[in-house]
């Protein structure tokens, strides 16, 4: 038909029949010396089936290209696969299996080891290889793959029945008789790139079918995956194939991380790693550490090409046999910034309806050129095929002014998606506040979808640079950044958000930045940066006469002191705060003010003016329905009573302050408040099984927080050894 194959076959030796290949890239078979004389045809009227005896199909170790010395990290694969060829098996099903993958995964090396295995435990008696340039300009056709395996299976070419059916049919009588004569084969089809392609070729019997692809093909057997290497098994190869070239290759022993960096910039792709292995061994002067800032600096895919091989040209066929839609939607993707998506996102960045966009995307990951995420409904895509999408995306924008305005239009309404939903999850974090966004139902939905967001929100603030995007998100994420304790992320997006406000000339919106920042500082525990930082959005909110504004800065200020010791400091900022409240008839902002004067003057063991501050802030949270304030008043209180040895009250106060933070869902807090209940219960002389259960129930909440240290502070406790304090602590 005119298409190519590289189906391959040796002759076994002392054996007849041997294919011999044809300038044309066919298949041809030498039968000099075969022996015909039982050859026969047998049939009525106008269908006939051939059978023909012939010399025996070649075995395994004739046939299977040798593995590579760099062949690593498959077992688990190759696992697989042999539970697939076991002729013990008892499930009843055909031995075939389809692994499919992205180009350059290692899809072929992998069957052929598989082979290799298969053969070793003596359980097929010869193979037949076959390629169907699936990704070809003109992939084989299921005719040509039939024409080329008879006539490995000695079929002579007068013999050979006409495409369609009699061929099949012929095939399937030539297994079936190899099957009556004791043989078990395998037969391999590699780079199928469409199920009609290799479902002719399934073998009868219990013959066995390997079949390789870059989409998944159900329906023809077994599916698996083929992923990309870890990291551990990627440095292995890269060292394997430095070896091969040159033994006394020591690099990848001697630059331990830069190999690790090498194996991290090839995306574990076995390709791309062996291409590179190519570059470093023609250049075996070069660093790895040289190597992996070139693949990094210079873009990957740039780097990962030498000449003859090409990692891009390997993603080029992979997309240039997609269709105008999805072709379209996998650059898109590009456009999000963080590493995954959910399909709600994608259908924003379409303008397409959930069933639409969930189609599209389940083609995209049968083309394995995207994956579904560990949570259903979530999408992502491996770093070097984002690269490859960009570039895609990018070359799209530069043909037309029409495309760019259509890429720019996606892009702004899938930030629009997550600033708004972000600033509508707030909503519910937001102590006090008298109503929600109607967008979630409950504050533990809210959490849920930032749990899920969290980095494409992050990566998004990063994206957006000096923009009010940038701005809305360091404002919205903070208090959820607080209470997953992302005390990192949230000193970054805090950060990111004053350097656009101040970039802008934004004074009220920096003012605001300026103490949010101080308090994600103090979190970290950088508290002379964090009084710096409250000092200057002190000065700018009496710059702008925003009284409210400078009565939060004096109590965060006040707060931050505390951290430092400068009691006396920290009280004449939070009395300077309570005075500015009242001022305004703020009553959440004076209950505040009040809460955080408490915590200030039990420090300096002036514990009734404690236990009076708490109580009014107690009063005012309760008046303005603020239950989560509420609950880290009644902690605080509590603390305050068993100073003064009122031990009934302070447990009564603990066991609230408990109960109500975890009806919150404030785990850290609740970490907080069942240590305090438990030191309480400590010094109260209560049972220890009481006391003990407080620290394990301390320890969990802190465990849901993610607080490790806290928790296993906790945990220290519960098992008799907490742990030592630092002078400064």
């Amino acid at each position: 038909m005119g298409a190519k194959n590289n189906t391959k076959r040796k002759g076994k030796k002392g054996g007849k029949g041997g294919g011999k290949a044809r300038a044309g890239g066919g298949v041809s078979n030498d039968f000099r010396g075969a022996d015909f004389q039982h050859s026969q045809v047998q049939g009525s009227g106008t269908l006939q089936t051939f059978v023909q005896q012939y010399a025996p199909v070649p075995t395994a170790t004739d046939s299977l290209p040798p593995l590579p010395a760099d062949f690593t990290g498959r077992d688990d694969d190759v696992d697989f696969l042999l539970g697939v060829l076991d002729p013990e098996r008892t499930d009843g099903l055909p031995a075939h299996a389809v692994l499919s993958g992205w180009g350059g995964v290692g899809k072929t090396t992998l069957v052929h080891a598989a082979g290799h295995a298969a053969f070793k435990q003596g359980w097929f008696t010869g193979v037949l290889l076959v390629n169907l340039h699936g990704y070809d300009p003109q992939p084989s056709q299921a005719e040509d793959a039939l024409e080329a395996l008879l006539r490995e299976l000695g079929v002579r070419p007068e013999h050979l029945p006409p495409p369609g059916a009699e061929r099949e049919a012929h095939y399937r009588s030539q297994l079936a008789a190899r099957e009556r004569d004791g043989e078990r084969l395998l037969v391999i089809a590699d780079n199928v790139s469409r199920a009609d392609q290799v479902r002719p070729l399934l073998p009868p019997g219990h013959h066995g079918l390997l079949a390789t692809s870059r989409r998944s093909l159900p329906g023809l057997g077994r599916m698996r995956t083929v992923h990309f290497l870890q990291p551990e098994d990627a440095v292995a190869l890269l060292r394997a194939a430095l070896r091969r070239n040159d033994p006394d290759d020591r690099r990848v022993d001697e630059e331990p991380e830069a190999a690790q960096q090498v194996a991290v910039a090839c995306g574990g792709l076995p390709l791309a790693l062996q291409i590179t292995a190519g570059l470093l061994a023609s250049d075996p002067d070069q660093p790895l550490a040289e190597r992996a800032e070139r693949l990094m600096c210079a873009g990957r895919l740039e780097g990962i090409d030498d000449g003859e091989r090409s990692l891009r040209a390997t993603f080029d066929q992979s997309f240039e046999g997609l269709s105008l839609q999805q072709a379209e939607l996998f650059r898109l993707l590009s456009l999000n910034p963080g590493p995954d998506i959910s399909t709600t996102a994608v259908g924003v960045l379409t303008e397409q309806s959930q069933v639409a966009t969930e189609k599209l995307l389940g083609q995209l990951a049968a083309a394995h050129l995207i994956e579904r995420g560990s949570v259903r409904g979530r999408w992502q895509m491996h770093d070097l095929l984002r690269e490859y999408a960009h570039e895609q995306a990018t070359a799209q924008c530069e043909r037309s002014r029409s495309s760019r305005r259509r890429y720019d239009q996606a892009r702004t309404r899938l930030t629009g998606h997550y600033v708004r939903t972000a600033e509508a999850a707030d909503t519910h974090l937001e102590a006090g506040r008298a109503s929600v966004a109607p967008l979630f139902p409950d504050r533990e939905q809210a959490l849920a979808w930032l749990d899920a967001e969290r980095e494409n929100l992050i990566a998004t603030t990063h994206a957006e640079g000096t923009t009010q995007t940038a701005i809305r998100l360091g404002f919205s994420l903070g208090r959820y950044l607080t209470n997953r304790r992302r005390l990192q992320d949230l000193v970054t997006i805090r950060s990111l958000a004053l350097d656009a406000c101040r970039a802008r000339g934004d004074t009220l919106n920096e003012a605001s930045a300026w103490n949010n920042l101080g308090t994600a500082l103090q979190q970290v525990r950088r508290f002379d940066e964090s009084i710096d930082a409250h000092q200057k959005a002190l000065t700018l909110h009496q710059q702008t006469d925003d009284t409210h504004g400078e009565a939060g800065s004096w109590n965060n200020l006040g707060t931050a002191l505390q951290q430092v010791r400068r009691f006396d400091e920290s009280i004449d900022a939070h009395q300077k705060a309570l005075i500015l409240h009242q001022q305004t008839g703020e009553t959440h902002g004076e209950a505040t003010a009040w809460h955080d004067l408490g915590t200030a003057l039990r420090e300096v063991r002036r514990f009734d003016d404690a236990i009076d501050a708490h109580q009014k802030a107690l009063t005012q949270f309760q008046q303005t329905s603020d239950t989560h304030s509420e609950a880290t008043a009644w902690n605080n209180l509590g603390t305050d009573l068993r100073e003064v040895r009122r031990f009934d009250d302070a447990i009564d106060a603990g066991e609230r302050a408990t109960a109500m933070l975890v009806d919150k869902g404030d785990w850290f807090r609740a970490g907080e408040a069942w240590e305090e209940l438990a030191t309480t219960l400590k010094a109260a002389g209560a049972d220890a099984a009481r006391i003990k259960k407080a620290w394990e129930r301390s320890a969990t909440a802190y465990t849901r927080a993610g607080a490790t240290e806290e928790a296993e502070s906790s945990r220290g406790h519960v098992d008799g050894t907490p742990p030592q304090q630092s002078a400064e602590d």
